[in-house]
Order: C-alpha cells, then structure tokens, then sequence
C-alpha cells in the first residue's frame, strides 16, 4: 500500500506565493463572472474599486508546497476532490503576497479507497489572512485498517423551499479558461486521461462548480460584499460537465449561517438534474 498513514501531523515547507490584479480578473471570468459584476472582472471601471471573488485562495499558489507530497504515491487519474472549506480571516486584497504552510490533518482508510485532508494556512506580514481545508478521496489506496474518519449527514437544509435559488450556464469550454488560474490536470481538458479515470469525457473542475457556487452565494446572501463572507464549506458529490447549468438553492437560517446545495443538469435533457455540491455551509454577517 503506497500511501503512508504516518503522514498525518506532517507539515509542508513554508512557501511564497503572490498574485496581482490580472489573476483576481482571471479567476473571475474562469468561475462565470462577466458584465454583470464588473467590481470583479474589471479594474478599470470608472467609480467601481475591483475586489476578488472570496473563493480566489483555492487558486493561490496552486501546486506548491503542499503537504501531499508527504502521503506516498499513488495514481493521480483516480483521485477526484471530496471537500473544501476557506475561512477568511478578511477580505482578500486586489493584488498581495503570502506565505503558505500546509499539513496533513487526516487520512482515512474507506476500505477501498483513502481519504486524505490536508489544511492550508496562509499569512501575510504575520497575520492570518487565509486558511483552506480540503479533502481528497484516493480510488485503490484503502485497506490498511485504519480510522474510517468522520461520516454521516452534515449541513442538512430543511424541507423548505429555499430563500434565495440562482441558475449559472457553465460554457462548454470553461475548463480551458478556469485552467489557467493553476490547475492543469488533464482530467478536465484531455480526452484520453479523462477516460482511464472513468469518465466518458473531460469532467469540469470541482473547484470551478465551487467558484460559481460562492458567486452566487456572495451575490444571494452578502449582497455581493466580500467582507461579509467569512466562511464556506462543501462536499463535492457528482461531477459537473462543462456546458452543465448550476442551480444554487440557499436557506438562511439566522445567526449568520447559510446552509446551500448545487445541483446541475445537461441543458439538452433536464431528466439528467443531479446534486453535484452538498454539505454546504457559508458564515456570513
């Protein structure tokens, strides 16, 4: 069994990572965001101060230094992403720089396959700025006999109609423009790696239905405000297919919490509608 459960504890090197206006405006467009939120995709609007997407640390520094490269090896075709969360300590400035250190929180033995959670934290002139929690779920790499992990329902919404609902058209192509914020798997663009990991054809990254689903939670429930989006979290539970239409469904229940699922349909067939993002939870004020 090549992953190594005694990685769990261990930590990165401490890294560098900056960015600028252009990749804040990249990122903006790679998630869906056009002329309708120009505080986001421009910076040069006349009476409008650009801001950054509160979803953009996902793409900080992307491959650099994480604490994955502790864990042992194993075939990157048959990893998919489980769970993100970014708490924001405060708003992510236009253009800045942090140092990155990660650490292997969790790995989890599923029986057929592992779970690995690292947790990233991010820091600037020594102050917190960014903290990202992510989860991966590894096909094969089970079977060491180790903690199954933490399971069962989570961020449950009730059964009630939601209080806010936005529907996103993903493009076609919106894997090529979300890529160039870092993630270059080929798993979202190439044909053929697509399908050794099970896939009929390239799958749209799940941080990119992330990003979409954190627009429409920044525009739904923060009045477009970042600074009042503080935390977001979520499971990813299908894969989204570029050209797909999100629909986010919100319910707010009071004390600056918003529970949230997105799902998605194939704009040729709405009989395909499946959930694609759930154990959603956003603090916000």
């Amino acid at each position: 069994m090549p992953l190594n459960p005694d990685a769990v504890g261990s930590t990165s090197e401490p890294v560098e990572a900056g960015w600028t206006s252009k990749d804040a405006l990249l990122y903006a467009v790679g998630i869906g965001a056009g002329g309708d939120e120009l505080a986001f995709t421009t910076e040069n609007t006349s009476g409008v101060d650009q801001q950054v997407f509160p979803t953009f640390p996902v793409v900080v520094g992307w491959g650099r230094g994480s604490a994955m490269g502790n864990i042992g090896t194993f075939n990157p075709a048959l990893l998919v992403h489980g769970q993100q969360a970014v708490t924001l300590h405060r708003p992510i400035p236009v253009e800045g720089a942090v140092t990155i250190t990660s650490e292997v929180t969790g790995m989890y033995d599923k029986g057929k396959a592992a779970v690995v959670v690292t947790e990233s934290r991010a820091v600037t002139d020594g102050d917190p700025l960014y903290t990202n929690t992510s989860s991966v779920f590894i096909r094969g790499e089970g079977g060491w006999g180790g903690d199954r992990g933490p399971s069962g329902p989570k961020n449950v919404p009730p059964e009630t109609d939601p209080d806010h609902v936005t529907t996103y058209e993903t493009s076609p192509d919106q894997a090529f423009v979300y890529r160039l914020s870092g993630d270059r798997n080929p798993l979202h663009t190439d044909p053929a790696f697509a399908a050794i990991g099970g896939f009929d054809r390239p799958i749209l990254h799940g941080l990119c239905s992330y990003g979409f689903t954190g627009r429409a939670l920044l525009h739904g429930v923060c009045d477009g405000d970042p600074a009042r989006f503080h935390h977001i979290e979520a499971r990813f539970a299908a894969p989204v297919l570029p050209g797909d239409i999100l629909t986010i469904k919100m319910w707010s229940g009071g004390g600056g919490e918003t529970l949230f699922t997105t799902s998605a349909v194939d704009p040729s067939d709405a009989s395909t509608e499946r959930v694609v993002i759930d154990q959603g939870l956003l603090r916000h004020s």
